[in-house]
């Protein structure tokens, strides 16, 4: 399923800062197709994690917020959140961004010696009202999808 935006004008959920995005086209190059998963479990908290598409499983308890498009990358990479974290964040906008230090050994840049972050603000209330129910956890959010990216 692809994220749905209610209106035209509204702000996608999740962004990207040039260094994630200059990181996301290394590892596409050695991994192939890419997804997140932000769990906000333990381990590495809130850290989003950086797979090869289809290596984690979603299910019904994730929201799939973005499809994030990539210059120089021909798929869109899956950025995809635990409901409940995202019913915690779900008046936020998030920006994935790219830090010096050691990542998680299950994310795909912890041999790049750095990290992926997410970077958050509050939704204006105009941008929560653009986006509709999912500002308030509703219907919208992306939905989530048995099966996991790239099936169905």
């Amino acid at each position: 399923m692809t994220p749905t935006r209610p209106h035209p004008d509204a702000p996608g959920r999740v962004a990207l800062a040039p260094a994630a995005a200059r990181l996301l086209r290394r590892l596409r190059r050695k991994h192939g197709p890419l997804m997140f998963h932000q769990s906000g479990g333990c381990c590495d908290g809130s850290s989003p994690m950086c797979y090869p598409r289809g290596e984690f499983r979603t299910g019904g308890s994730d929201v799939l917020l973005a499809e994030l498009a990539v210059e120089g990358v021909a798929e869109p990479i899956g950025f995809w959140m635990a409901a409940d974290q995202f019913e915690r964040w779900r008046h936020t906008h998030l920006t994935v961004d790219v830090v010096p230090g050691r990542g998680s050994g299950f994310s795909l840049e912890a041999s790049e010696g750095v990290r992926f972050l997410i970077r958050s603000r509050l939704l204006t209330d105009a941008e929560a009202r653009l986006l509709g129910p999912a500002a308030d956890g509703g219907p919208g959010t992306g939905g989530s999808r048995d099966g996991g990216p790239g099936t169905g």
